[in-house]
């Protein structure tokens, strides 16, 4: 590449990433310290790991799709097929694997990684996102599904939402597959076509959305005169009574009474479906209920199996991933990202060079005071130095002169509201922090 073709390098960032500056990542600090203090309280553990991982942790178990189609993969300078990951799951499971005779269970983990897929960048969806995960393992019980569904409750509320606000599908994985292969004979490839469908045309239980667009998209996958069959059972109640003989389904009920017996907003959704092939149980997802935000925000389940494709014995998993782009959408739908505040709450401003080293000696004061403070650098005229700290978000700011050094007195303006106090300097930080 010519200098002069750097010279004509473009300041955006690449297609579906984000630059986050400092008010776009209060926003991004805000959703996970509220992620964060939540999953703590419920006694889990924060972990972290490379975002490289080998391409053949995905293809054995996230799903050919999504490795072929929606990861950023690539051969190293070593010969090595290298995978940004796509998800979290396999990575843990990687982890628990490889010290599992080590760690004491139940464990309770989580981390906030950054994901990459190649996909359509959308509202809701780029080709980088962070996600909180959360997984418990070593407890297969029905108290441990209802664990993960509670502390996804408890988040919600954390930020401010309302149980009206969102509703959480609980379903279980590979009961639709199985019903639709037995009862209704369709072959293996039938049955996955036609989840798909289900997964794109129906929204929660209400088969009566479905229309002759879905119709006719069945017609074209299955090719044959199941079809016609297929979609008469759908429009009844026929398919449902169906899948409530499964003990699944009596476990599906039993975990959304226990749910809704602490005020959780769950509901049974026999049609949902999850896009990843290793769950073995309960699986779930959250929906916003707002119709400009009708849709999926995320969701989890049970994967009991995952850690077989390293060679060990089974240990039991359950959990969830919450992205943050729709997490951020859902919280400007309904008005609940907190204003920006930058932490620099005093700009000490020299009068001249001589008051610098007075100022950094105050300055250090303060800050052992735990008090965000800002030295002006530059020598700037007054009213230029309080309009900077408006512009940075800074409520206060004071200046040292002679004056200030010899009395020990320092005027401090609040530049909202114009106002001026003289304190001595033992008396900045209680009184900057009574302000704020």
């Amino acid at each position: 590449m010519t200098r002069k073709e750097v010279e004509k390098l473009s300041t955006e960032p690449y297609k579906g990433v984000r630059d986050f500056y400092p008010e776009e990542m209060s926003v991004q600090n805000h959703i996970w310290n509220v992620a964060r203090e939540v999953v703590e309280r419920y006694g889990y553990e924060e972990y972290s790991a490379s975002l490289l991982e080998p391409s053949e942790l995905y293809y054995a178990k996230t799903g050919e799709e999504i490795v072929n189609e929606q990861t950023y993969t690539f051969t190293d300078r070593g010969g090595r097929d290298v995978t940004l990951r796509p998800e979290m799951t396999p990575t843990v499971a990687r982890l628990v694997a490889a010290k599992r005779r080590e760690l004491a269970f139940p464990l309770r983990w989580y981390s906030i990684p950054n994901l990459f897929r190649y996909e359509r960048p959308q509202r809701g969806r780029l080709r980088e996102h962070w996600q909180l995960n959360v997984d418990l393992f070593g407890a297969d019980t029905i108290e441990a599904d209802a664990e993960i569904i509670t502390i996804v409750h408890a988040i919600l509320q954390k930020y401010g939402l309302a149980s009206e606000h969102y509703s959480i599908s609980v379903s279980y994985a590979g009961m639709l597959k199985e019903t639709l292969e037995r009862e209704y004979t369709l072959a293996e490839e039938e049955a996955v076509r036609v989840i798909k469908l289900l997964d794109k045309f129906v929204k929660g239980d209400e088969v009566h959305l479905m229309g002759d667009e879905f119709k006719k998209a069945l017609e074209e996958n299955m090719k044959n005169e199941k079809a016609n069959v297929l979609y008469e059972v759908l429009q009844t109640k026929q398919f449902a009574d169906t899948l409530g003989k499964h003990a699944e389904h009596a476990y599906m009920a039993e975990l959304v009474a226990l749910l809704q017996s602490e005020g959780i907003p769950a509901q049974t959704n026999i049609f949902l479906t999850r896009g990843f092939d290793y769950y073995t149980g309960m699986i779930f997802e959250v929906f916003d209920t707002n119709p400009s935000n009708n849709r999926s925000l995320f969701g989890g389940g049970r994967y009991n199996d995952l850690l077989s494709i390293f060679g060990v014995e089974k240990v039991s998993a359950v959990g969830f991933g919450m992205g943050d782009v729709t997490i951020r959408d859902v919280l400007e739908t309904y008005n609940l990202i907190p204003k920006h505040l930058p932490k620099t709450k005093l700009l000490i401003i020299p009068h001249s060079s001589e008051s610098i080293p007075a100022c950094k000696k105050l300055a250090a004061k303060l800050r052992s005071e735990e008090i965000c403070v800002a030295l002006q650098l530059l020598d700037k005229k007054t009213g230029d130095n309080f309009k900077y700290a408006e512009k940075h978000g800074i409520p206060f700011a004071l200046i040292v002169g002679e004056n200030e050094q010899a009395l020990g007195n320092y005027t401090i303006k609040n530049i909202t509201t114009q106002d001026q106090t003289t304190l001595r300097q033992e008396e900045i930080p209680p009184w900057i922090k009574a302000q704020i």
